[in-house]
């Protein structure tokens, strides 16, 4: 199949910008070739891992700068976005003139790899969680905004890969405006940091100047910032009841990993997974799957005992809003503790080893004729494709 990118689409960066942030030696490889003689190449694109296929941003990069110098790539897309690849497999093969593409392998690497390996962690932590919505809060741990807008739409392919599968939730939407677009919401969601707790010296009061300001809001209320997590969730419950009766309130449990939530420590969290998920610790557990079942922090016993708490005081229909180091490894130890989770907020979607995001491109035909460096035969296009 090929790849086609909307004609409107920006050259970020664009063609001036493009000489210093590539590699040199494709520069000076683009001026030996301009010199003896220009041809067709034809390179393959492929990671060592498997990931799941997000090649928008790269794509339409490609065809913006192809229009803006005046010529035309091929782009062939071995997979549709969002299809599971394996590792070393051609993701997609791209073809043209030699001198226009040989400086463009830096940036359109850049644009690829890391996407495709975020999309693979939120499509397994959506898969892990069908029932649980998830909030990208990815953007304050991006280097700058070009990343924000790769990992937004990565998290938005692995979402639709996971509801394509087992009908997942996915993410509903994430914390910024600028990104909005790609989980089809017009603005960021989100409702108050910490900071608006310190400032009001009160979790209630927080909770009452946000309904103040924004009547017409459900409200989600930070509910760690004292170390009361029960106290405080149970008097925002009471001051706001109408709400809570209606499923419009939430509560968000970010409890670092320094202590443990009210009320909770080793032996009253086993108790509690004893009572509600006994399997979940019944098992063999690695040391840090028991981090996070029965650990510091926002862990799946401290949510079924707030859980707990809130139906045993009449606030059944209140939300649970969980983050605090949400990655795919704790996603899945939520799964099989069942942990009562409605809302995820999380940024650890982000690829942990930056080594794993590396793609890599090879010429593997020159004016038409296959020829690839010696171990990269696999990368030589079948008959069938």
């Amino acid at each position: 199949m090929s790849g086609n990118a909307s004609d409107d689409a920006p050259v970020t960066p664009s063609g001036e910008d493009i000489p210093c942030l590539t590699d040199h030696y494709f520069l000076r490889t683009k001026e030996i070739v301009g010199r003896y003689g220009d041809c067709q190449v034809t390179y393959a694109v492929f990671m060592r891992r498997p990931v799941l296929f997000t090649p928008r941003l790269a794509v339409e990069w490609l065809q913006a700068v192809a229009r803006e110098r005046g010529t035309q790539f091929q782009i062939d897309l071995n997979y549709q976005e969002g299809d599971w690849v394996g590792a070393g497999e051609p993701m997609m093969f791209i073809t043209g003139s030699f001198v226009h593409l040989v400086d463009l392998e830096t940036l359109y690497l850049q644009k690829l790899g890391p996407a495709c390996v975020a999309a693979y962690n939120a499509f397994t932590m959506c898969v892990d969680l069908p029932q649980v919505a998830f909030l990208a809060m990815d953007a304050r741990h991006c280097a700058g905004a070009e990343m924000a807008d790769m990992m937004a739409y990565a998290a938005s392919v692995g979402s639709a890969a996971a509801h394509k599968a087992n009908s997942a939730t996915g993410f509903v939407g994430n914390a910024t405006t600028a990104t909005a677009h790609y989980f089809g919401k017009e603005r960021g969601l989100g409702t108050m940091p910490h900071a608006l707790i310190g400032y009001a010296n009160s979790t209630v009061r927080a909770a009452e100047m946000y309904h103040e300001s924004f009547p017409a809001d459900d409200i989600v209320v930070l509910a760690d910032y004292f170390g009361r997590e029960v106290t405080d969730s149970l008097d925002v419950c009471r001051r706001f009841p109408d709400l809570a009766k209606d499923g419009r309130l939430g509560l968000r449990f970010d409890t670092h990993g320094g202590r443990f939530i009210e009320g909770l420590d080793p032996q009253k969290s086993y108790a509690v997974l004893e009572r509600h998920s006994p399997k979940a610790v019944r098992g063999y557990r690695t040391d840090t799957e028991l981090r996070y079942l029965v650990g510091t922090g926002v862990s799946a016993a401290a949510l079924w005992y707030i859980r707990e708490q809130l139906n045993h005081h009449g606030f059944d229909k209140v939300k649970i809003i969980a983050s605090s180091g949400f990655t795919p490894a704790k996603c899945k130890v939520m799964a099989f503790s069942h942990a009562p989770i409605d809302v995820i907020g999380t940024g650890s979607f982000l690829p942990d080893s930056w080594g794993e995001t590396y793609a890599t491109a090879d010429i593997v035909a020159y004016d038409g004729v296959p020829r690839v460096k010696l171990g990269r035969e696999f990368l030589l296009r079948r008959k069938d494709q």
